[in-house]
């Protein structure tokens, strides 16, 4: 770490020490939520698949249609969450190089990247990340290519729902899509600022 950041991150600590407890959430009312009304008694699994479509994103429930898709585009060098790994290791084949060690100072060898969610949002098509959950930040945010391994049962079906659940949790990263930047004549471009690519794997 070098001295500059040493000194910020030094700086931003000492600020924090005399705040011995978090600001309270503000208080709000649950039954104000549309969503719930608006989509009815759906399933949240179908639901999730069609709205991370429009978001130019994708939700597979077979980890080998996800293999098929990396070799399809010629992303066969990733990094995958050793906790993950292996269930996943039967389904690639000896054309992908895997590791569970993010190694950063290779950030550009790994196409993509593996990693755990703590869950999603149907209405909106969004995965949800957490430091808690994510084993390497940089694996989830560097490789063009992101696979979220999201559990079917922590598929909210509203994103009121999805506040309640996690709670007072510090740090939680809403992904809607592959990432995106316009600049101001309205040119919509993905994976400038993260993945170009981002999947959903849906699991039991």
């Amino acid at each position: 770490m070098n001295t500059e950041r040493e000194a910020i991150l030094s700086r931003v600590n000492g600020a924090l020490v005399p705040l011995s407890t978090r600001a309270p959430l503000p208080d709000w009312d649950a039954e104000l939520a549309k969503a719930r009304r608006l989509l009815g008694d759906r399933e949240a699994l179908p639901v999730f698949t069609e709205r991370i479509k429009l978001v130019n994103g994708t939700a597979l429930t077979d980890p080998a249609a996800v293999v098929a898709q990396l070799l399809a585009g010629g992303w066969t060098r990733g990094y995958c969450d050793p906790a993950l790994w292996p269930q996943l290791a039967p389904h690639f084949g000896p054309k992908f190089t895997v590791s569970t060690e993010y190694d950063r100072t290779r950030v550009d060898d790994y196409a993509f990247g593996i990693t755990r969610a703590v869950g999603a949002i149907a209405e909106t098509g969004t995965i949800i990340l957490n430091d808690a959950t994510t084993s390497r930040r940089l694996g989830a945010l560097a490789p063009w290519v992101h696979v979220a391994v999201v559990p079917q049962k922590r598929i909210f079906l509203t994103m009121a729902e999805a506040v309640l659940e996690l709670g007072d949790d510090p740090n939680v990263i809403w992904v809607t899509g592959p990432s995106k930047t316009a600049d101001v004549e309205g040119i919509l471009i993905e994976g400038v600022h993260g993945p170009g690519v981002q999947i959903a794997l849906v699991l039991p």
